[in-house]
């Protein structure tokens, strides 16, 4: 019987593939990884100490404390972004800064001041409602409080509230 070539054999051929496979998927998995930006949608300033990650809690603590709600209501057929308090006692003369933060892409996040109105606070703004938005609320100066909420996806209004259920962690 003659002797066959290995590249006749059918096992040759899909150890190659094999191999070629776990390759591209190594490369694509190392693309993937070096991709620039975090995934994280967290916008807090973090302390790391070792492998151990610390965030300020004060301004969540105080508007846990000052009971603090509201609701954030968009409105597209006039251009308006308001807040409205629900409960808790808010300086009605102090500017507020309003963040929605994309879920995905924080070159997409969005940082609007919201100036005192009769109801509560407004801007002019039309943020897009074809995705979830990641809402932070919190005072153009200090004392510093900070209420979190989310806008998810065709809805016009969101609740904020504290981070924090009750008192320091």
């Amino acid at each position: 019987m003659p002797a066959s070539s290995p590249w006749r054999q059918p096992v040759v051929w899909l150890m190659l593939v094999m191999i070629g496979l776990v390759v591209a998927a190594g490369i694509t998995t190392w693309f993937l990884a070096a991709a620039d930006g975090p995934m994280d949608v967290v916008p807090d300033d973090v302390t790391r100490t070792g492998q151990i990650q610390q965030a300020d809690l004060d301004p969540d603590v105080r508007a846990t404390r000052m009971q603090l709600t509201a609701i954030v209501r968009i409105d597209p057929a006039h251009d308006l972004v308001e807040v409205l308090p629900v409960s808790g006692d808010f300086d009605h003369a102090q500017p507020l800064h309003l963040r929605l933060l994309h879920p995905a892409q924080a070159q997409s996040d969005l940082q609007l001041t919201l100036t005192p109105h009769e109801t509560g606070w407004r801007v002019q703004a039309t943020p897009s409602l074809d995705h979830d938005w990641q809402l932070q609320l919190e005072p153009a100066s200090p004392p510093r409080w900070r209420l979190h909420g989310r806008l998810p996806k065709g809805q016009q209004a969101a609740h904020l509230h504290p981070a924090l259920a009750s008192g320091p962690p």
